[in-house]
């Protein structure tokens, strides 16, 4: 049996705005934007060669949902970009205006540096150890 993650939910307050953000800043790729009933889309994103895990933009329905956005996580780092170029993948978010909140560090499991999205998410980039 394979089983695997195919898709994580992230909360965003318009879906144009993440797709801008994550595809034309971060790199992704769009992969699916559906209209669903009652003004929701399907927007899958991924980033370049991923062939499994995807990202679920979702549009907030309500104020509880809204009063999540940016904050999923309570503020800690909630998703991990991989990359198998760390410098060059670091320099293209910079140059796209992705903002980072530490410089390059270096940790057992690889060169790390924390970004956040157009919302507040934090991420960590990471290139392989």
């Amino acid at each position: 049996m394979k089983q695997c993650i195919s898709a994580v939910t992230l909360v965003v307050e318009d879906y144009d705005a993440a797709i801008a953000f994550y595809c034309g800043q971060v790199g992704f790729e769009l992969i699916e934007d559906k209209p669903l009933p009652r003004d929701k889309r399907w927007v899958l994103v991924a980033p370049p060669g991923s062939n499994e895990t995807r990202i679920l933009l979702a549009k907030a329905d309500d104020d509880v949902q809204l009063g999540c956005v940016g904050n999923q996580t309570a503020g800690r780092v909630s998703l991990f970009l991989q990359t198998d170029d760390f410098y060059r993948d670091y320099d293209r978010m910079r140059a796209r205006a992705v903002v980072f909140l530490e410089t390059p560090r270096e940790e057992a499991y690889g060169t790390v540096a924390v970004f956040q999205d157009l919302y507040g998410n934090k991420w960590d980039l990471i290139g392989s150890a």
